[in-house]
């Protein structure tokens, strides 16, 4: 899949989409022929409070065993009540989001989804013993697991429109607003050294490069999280659609694009779902 992170795509809450990037002939290494130019270092004052509010996100996929629908029906009724019960009384937090998806039909090595979003990191600790403490978890792998936190993008801050126009949607950056739409593409994402040793002034003008593609697909919202020293990957994008061949067309176009030589892993993906936890559960068996 090619890579899409921290740019914008469309209206209504528009996709902030664009992958990163390299320069053709360009290396990105300083003083290289045809190189763009090195970023300098910079220096953070440790004690300056971090403007705004982050949230903690994490993405946990489960994968049932086969020998759990061997038990008898009753009890496996009673396992996933147990289960659901846990997951709707965090939902229903103030504060938390939390939002299933099925994945049943749509990959082999999961088969159900919990996408959690709080401020506070002991509500994911606690959801995730709480779930270990069920009947059901003797039966469920965590094939996968990612974890991020929400961050301000430079990117979309400095981005303007074609005809002028501001970014959509930069109070929104540090906050994740889940949609009601049907379907949720989730990978993680890291991007080559090289990237980051290049200017502000190009990596801007890259990304600006796939906030302009992304704009034709309005359908398509993005949802970027940082995963920066807190998990293996360096980026966590989720993207809500009603539509599964807009975000496959998104994604291909993208491929295409200058920012496809700074990819170096964005697998596995994932096509989510949207689920209420009963019907994911009963899908399990």
């Amino acid at each position: 899949m090619a890579a899409v992170t921290e740019g914008s795509v469309g209206a209504e809450g528009s996709t902030r989409a664009a992958r990163s990037t390299g320069t053709p002939g360009s290396t990105g290494a300083a003083g290289s022929p045809g190189s763009a130019r090195v970023a300098p270092l910079r220096v953070r004052d440790a004690s300056r409070k971090v403007p705004g509010v982050r949230q903690f996100v994490r993405y946990h996929f489960y994968r049932l065993m086969p020998e759990w629908r061997r038990r008898p029906a009753e009890q496996r009724a009673a396992d996933r009540a147990e289960f659901a019960a846990v997951v709707e009384e965090m939902a229903g937090r103030d504060g938390v989001i939390l939002r299933s998806y099925s994945l049943v039909g749509t990959r082999g090595d999961a088969d159900l989804m919990l996408w959690s979003v709080t401020e506070r990191l002991e509500e994911i600790q606690e959801l995730a013993a709480s779930l270990n403490r069920t009947a059901l978890a003797a039966f469920l792998e965590q094939p996968h697991s990612f974890f991020a936190m929400t961050k301000r993008s430079s990117y979309v801050e400095h981005h303007v429109h074609e005809d002028g126009a501001p970014q959509e949607g930069r109070s929104s950056r540090l906050i994740i607003l889940p949609t009601e739409r049907r379907y949720l593409f989730v990978y993680p994402f890291v991007k080559t050294r090289a990237w980051y040793r290049l200017s502000a002034e190009e990596r801007q003008r890259q990304m600006d490069e796939h906030i302009a593609m992304g704009h034709r697909y309005p359908g398509v919202k993005i949802n970027t999280t940082y995963s920066f020293g807190l998990d293996d990957q360096e980026f966590v994008v989720a993207f809500e659609s009603d539509s599964i061949s807009d975000f496959l067309d998104l994604v291909q176009e993208m491929r295409a694009s200058e920012a496809s030589t700074h990819t170096v892993r964005d697998v596995p993906s994932f096509t989510c779902v949207a689920t209420p936890i009963e019907e994911a559960l009963a899908a399990l068996g």
